[in-house]
C-alpha cells in the first residue's frame, strides 16, 4: 500500500466520521416493527402524530416506521386493533433515544450531535415488536347477524253480537 493510498483512506475515514453522526453510522432512521395479536387475524391501523394513517393490515405483519418526526422530535404512533367478536384495542408507541447517539462525543462531533442524527431521526429507535391481547366480547353482548324479530302476540277478532 502506498503512502498516498493510506493517507487517502485515513482522510476519507475522518471525513466520513465528521460529516455523519454516530447513530446514523451504526443505527438507522427506519425500523421494522412486528405487529402481533392474540388471537391472530386482527385488523390493525397505524396513524402518525399528525393523524395520518400510514399502515393498515392484518396481524401478524411487519411495518417499517420512521424513528424521527422532525428536528429533535421523536416519532409517535397510535395503533388500533379490531376483530369481530373482540373489543377494539388502542395502543401508543413512540421512539426512544438510541444509545449510539452518545457516540457522537467520540466520533460524530458537533455535526453529528446537533445536525445529522437529529435531522435524519437516527438518534431515535423504535421497539422491535408490538403485541396486543384482544379481549373477547361476551356472547350476550355480541350482535347477531340474523336476529329474529320478537314474537308478536296473535290477536283474533271475535264476532261481536250485533245489537
Amino acid at each position: 500500500m502506498t503512502r498516498n493510498t493510506r493517507a487517502f483512506g485515513f482522510t476519507s475515514l475522518v471525513a466520513a466520521l465528521m460529516l455523519s453522526g454516530c447513530a446514523s453510522i451504526v443505527s438507522d432512521s427506519q425500523y421494522p416493527v412486528s405487529i402481533q395479536s392474540s388471537p391472530q387475524g386482527a385488523d390493525f391501523k397505524v396513524t402518525n402524530s399528525h393523524g395520518v394513517v400510514i399502515h393498515q393490515g392484518t396481524t401478524p405483519a411487519t411495518v417499517t416506521l420512521e424513528s424521527g418526526d422532525g428536528y429533535f422530535k421523536k416519532a409517535r404512533y397510535n395503533l388500533e386493533f379490531s376483530k369481530e367478536g373482540y373489543q377494539e384495542q388502542r395502543q401508543s408507541m413512540q421512539s426512544e433515544l438510541d444509545g449510539w447517539y452518545w457516540g457522537n462525543i467520540l466520533f460524530g462531533g458537533l455535526i453529528g450531535w446537533f445536525f445529522v442524527d437529529p435531522v435524519t431521526g437516527a438518534m431515535y429507535k423504535l421497539p422491535e415488536r408490538r403485541n396486543v391481547n384482544l379481549v373477547q366480547v361476551p356472547m350476550a353482548m355480541q350482535p347477531t347477524a340474523a336476529a329474529e324479530p320478537a314474537a308478536q302476540p296473535v290477536v283474533t277478532a271475535e264476532a261481536v253480537p250485533a245489537q
